[in-house]
């Protein structure tokens, strides 16, 4: 399709979405607010800037409260099982994902999008599965994926007094790290004989070391689940990755990592006072800015999570059960629009992470960020977190288990065992 025909089916697609938005009311689509709750990153924050465009082109008008992460979920809920939610447009984690559909909290959106001819096939499609598409429903539309990976600083692997003295304590050649293992030694390396942070973890109990783990396990070639959905975390696999993350984090990682979360991280990684950080992929743009860090900036670079396989999450757009017709078709406008590849690519123009192949291989978008193409390895090579009803939950099993090991007040082993009991029992309810 040409970029004037592409144009053109997608102004048709909104004006049609924003007649059915409007038609239920008075018909005018100024008499409709969308109200999303939103987390305070900086993805919300380049939709922001762009909402104007959607008022001016379709009269609706959006407002996002933003919060942090841990209050996000309860507080949706307390909404979603009210009488009616005063939000009526959702950002959902993927989480999330398993719980609030099977509590019908959520429309279905396949009917919209058969309706209104919205083409998902440019969507990856793994980001459809992660966010609970089957070939019957689709109750989220993807926003942006938080793959992680390995964020490094280039002039410390870089440097030759450094390169000769981890040669010469190791017999090995500082590199980028290919291992887990050669990871944490080189995070230990340069605490001990750069003058930095060799890792700035984020090792607050609950998703911060939940999320940071799963990084290890998946490169130590473990994983939580068996393709037949059966527990399979308690092995020696994880045993090595609980192992290895609580070896940095002791011997590699800033002074209270077991208290810090990725707002921590990010600020120590900017003040140019660390040498990496296992992070989603997409906070190399903030990372490499010369104005908000300049200490940091142009000394960094990302790679795949070394072992190959990191983290893969992202947050979806969904509509509430519990709100108005007229509203839930506004809200089913904003979505088209937001994740249409003109709103895409101008969101990724500004660091955004995509959720479509064509926005990673938009010329624009790579000749701004050539480090795309890494990005996208990152997220093609990524591995989920178990997705069920009790998913949040479990995370803060998990959580407990990891910071418990790390402060020393029971072994990996038991911390495994008790994590694999943990989602086992959540399973079974």
């Amino acid at each position: 399709m040409t970029s004037s025909a592409w144009k053109r089916t997608l102004a048709a697609s909104l004006l049609a979405a924003t007649a059915l938005a409007t038609s239920a009311v008075t018909g005018r689509a100024a008499d409709i607010t969308l109200r999303a709750l939103m987390e305070d990153v900086p993805e919300t924050r380049i939709i922001e800037a762009l909402l104007p465009e959607f008022t001016e082109k379709t009269g609706i008008k959006v407002e996002f409260e933003k919060i942090g992460y841990p209050d996000m979920h309860d507080k949706l809920v307390t909404q979603l099982v009210s009488a009616e939610s005063a939000y009526n447009l959702l950002e959902v984690d993927f989480l999330w994902a398993g719980e609030f559909p099977a509590a019908n909290w959520l429309v279905d959106l396949k009917p919209m999008a058969d309706a209104s001819k919205f083409d998902t096939t440019p969507f990856i499609p793994s980001m459809l599965d992660l966010l609970g598409r089957t070939a019957d429903k689709m109750p989220l539309v993807p926003m942006y994926n938080y793959s992680m990976g390995l964020i490094y600083r280039t002039d410390l692997i870089s440097d030759e007094k450094l390169k000769a003295a981890y040669k010469q304590e190791t017999g090995r050649d500082l590199a980028v790290p290919q291992t887990l293992e050669d990871y944490v030694a080189i995070a230990k390396f340069m605490k001990a004989k750069a003058g930095v942070e060799g890792a700035a973890m984020q090792g607050q109990r609950g998703d911060p070391n939940a999320m940071e783990f799963s990084n290890y396990l998946f490169s130590a070639g473990g994983r939580y689940l068996n393709d037949d959905r059966t527990v399979a975390l308690d092995s020696p696999e994880a045993r090595k990755a609980l192992d290895l993350y609580v070896d940095n984090i002791k011997n590699g990682a800033q002074q209270g990592a077991l208290s810090a979360t990725l707002d921590d991280t990010l600020r120590l990684m900017c003040s140019g006072k660390a040498f990496s950080m296992v992070t989603y992929w997409w906070m190399l743009p903030q990372i490499d800015d010369a104005k908000a860090c300049p200490a940091a900036a142009g000394k960094v670079a990302l790679s795949v999570m070394p072992g190959g396989h990191g983290e893969s999450g992202g947050w979806g757009w969904g509509i509430p059960a519990n709100v108005p017709e007229d509203q839930q078709k506004a809200a089913w406008t904003f979505i088209q629009w937001v994740q249409s590849k003109e709103i895409a690519v101008k969101r990724a123009l500004q660091g955004h992470a995509p959720v479509r192949s064509d926005v990673f291989a938009d010329p624009a978008v790579l000749a701004k960020y050539p480090f795309y193409k890494t990005a996208e390895a990152v997220v093609a090579s990524g591995k989920s977190f178990p997705i069920f009803t009790y998913s949040a939950e479990f995370e803060n099993v998990l959580g407990t288990q990891i910071s418990t090991a790390a402060s020393g007040g029971t072994s990996t082993d038991e911390a495994v065992k008790a994590s694999a009991a943990g989602i086992k029992d959540l399973m079974s309810r």
